[in-house]
């Protein structure tokens, strides 16, 4: 019998962690994966899954095919940890979440669980494009979006919002009620904004001159400041 090597899973507070390896087709890496899950079919049977890619680059079709077996064993791909920009762009497209890998040496994997709460800026998305209009992103964590938000567009997050590029759609900050949450953008002209339980819609300035700025909550309302 040929060892189990492509696929390490274990539990982890938020459901099932799965490794996969960094080496090897992906297509034996899903066989592996799918002849684990039947053969404990009760088990795996309405889990939330974390895949963690580490450095492997998976595109968004691999992922796709994953994702689609799995939740033909009733299993949700709840999110997605990985070192590679193609992975994450792949798991945000699917519109999963996804986070990076923390790890201090190469191959090394952390022990804890991923997305620990008490570990400030480990919860989060990185998009690395401009979301156009129509296109509405969430996330329980922060979002860092590496281009434009058009109008039209929504992040609507639990932590900060950073917009490296221009805002010019709605964001909500801090959604679960989090007031010490930020919006910053290398140039914020947004539709609107939130933070918490506070809104704010931006006056039309046909002199506005790009600027990065920060938007935050004080005495009891949102102000926006020149970002140093």
């Amino acid at each position: 019998m040929r060892e189990q090597t492509t696929v390490a899973i274990k539990g982890v507070k938020d459901g099932l962690l799965v490794t996969v390896s960094e080496s090897g087709e992906w297509q034996i890496i899903m066989n592996d994966l799918a002849a684990r899950i039947d053969h404990q079919s009760a088990f795996f049977n309405g889990a939330r899954i974390t895949l963690d890619v580490g450095s492997r680059p998976v595109r968004r079709d691999e992922l796709s095919s994953l994702k689609a077996m799995l939740e033909r064993r009733n299993i949700s791909l709840w999110s997605v940890m990985s070192d590679s920009a193609t992975s994450i762009d792949a798991a945000s497209a699917l519109d999963v979440r996804a986070a990076q890998t923390t790890s201090t040496t190469q191959g090394a994997k952390p022990d804890a669980a991923p997305f620990n709460p008490e570990e400030d800026g480990t919860i989060g998305v990185m998009i690395r494009r401009t979301l156009r209009s129509g296109r509405t992103v969430h996330s329980h964590g922060h979002v860092v979006i590496y281009g434009d938000v058009n109008a039209g567009a929504e992040i609507i997050a639990a932590g900060d919002v950073i917009v490296w590029g221009r805002l010019r759609g709605n964001v909500h900050a801090g959604a679960d009620g989090d007031e010490s949450a930020v919006i910053c953008a290398l140039d914020m002209t947004p539709t609107q904004i939130r933070i918490a339980g506070y809104i704010s819609i931006p006056p039309k300035d046909k002199r506005h001159k790009p600027k990065p700025e920060t938007a935050t909550i004080r005495d009891r309302q949102i102000v926006v400041v020149t970002w140093d």
